[in-house]
């Protein structure tokens, strides 16, 4: 069997090499790899027990090699709870990544133009919730940090649900200077903040956004901070200590949603 490996998360690392891929699992992430970024699907394993017929016949259409799953395989590629369906692909996250001075080069931003952008998170949950979320509420890209950042793994894409196919996924050098040009393209930059000067009900969202989300344990990082037009705060019951970071993310754009019908239509 040729052995992808499923690379695990060290801090300091980049965010992923060309070459060096991941298992991702489940017909349904598979279909949207297919369907949206069908060169980043490198080999597929099929178990004989799974109906996985059409799936075959979209593989061969599709020119993507694939092999039966021997007994064993499956649990040397995923985890032994991981509900694979009969399905496991060999992915290159790198195929999905994009620069991202290619990135804003193209970028038109409006007001229905919303980025969101991950400092440096190490829960692939939280990641692929986010990524989720994002792209259930129109976002036009995801921005990740290419060092210290828990990478697009096969965990990350099924909390997805499989959108990181569909949402560009964009690999930055350096958070600060990015923040930076965002800022000198119009856009207004948040940061998620539990203690933030400004509840999300009193922000109108008339310009561009970017909304910067911090580590779970830290938060936004100092010099990041520090460059955020507005820091912003969730109201809640002061008997709960704080929401999760997926869980904040997508009450903020869901909020920031409810202004801006146009940005579901301009990325559906």
């Amino acid at each position: 069997m040729e052995h992808i490996y499923h690379k695990k998360f060290n801090s300091g690392e980049r965010l992923h090499k060309k070459g060096v891929g991941v298992y991702i699992y489940g017909k349904h992430a598979l279909m949207e790899a297919i369907g949206n970024a069908p060169r980043a699907v490198k080999k597929v394993f099929l178990s004989p027990e799974a109906n996985t017929s059409e799936l075959r016949g979209t593989l061969e259409k599709n020119k993507i090699p694939f092999s039966a799953m021997k007994g064993g395989d499956a649990g040397k590629m995923v985890s032994r709870d991981a509900s694979h369906q009969g399905v496991i692909a060999a992915v290159d996250p790198a195929e999905i990544l994009v620069d991202f001075d290619d990135f804003v080069s193209n970028l038109k931003p409006d007001e229905n133009t919303i980025l969101v952008l991950l400092d440096e998170l190490t829960d692939p949950q939280n990641v692929g919730a986010i990524i989720r979320s994002a792209a259930a509420f129109g976002a036009s890209g995801i921005l990740l940090p290419a060092k210290n950042q828990a990478p697009i793994t096969g965990a990350v894409v099924k909390a997805s649900a499989g959108m990181v196919f569909r949402v560009p996924i964009v690999e930055l050098g350096n958070v600060n200077r990015a923040v930076d040009i965002l800022k000198e393209k119009g856009f207004r930059v948040y940061g998620l903040d539990m203690n933030g000067e400004k509840k999300i009900s009193d922000e109108k969202f008339g310009a561009p956004s970017l909304f910067i989300v911090g580590n779970e344990g830290r938060g936004i990082r100092e010099k990041t901070f520090e460059r955020c037009d507005v820091q912003l705060r969730i109201p809640m019951n002061p008997k709960c200590e704080s929401l999760n970071a997926s869980v904040s993310a997508a009450v903020v754009l869901f909020y920031w949603s409810l202004g801006h019908s146009g940005a579901l239509k301009k990325n559906g």
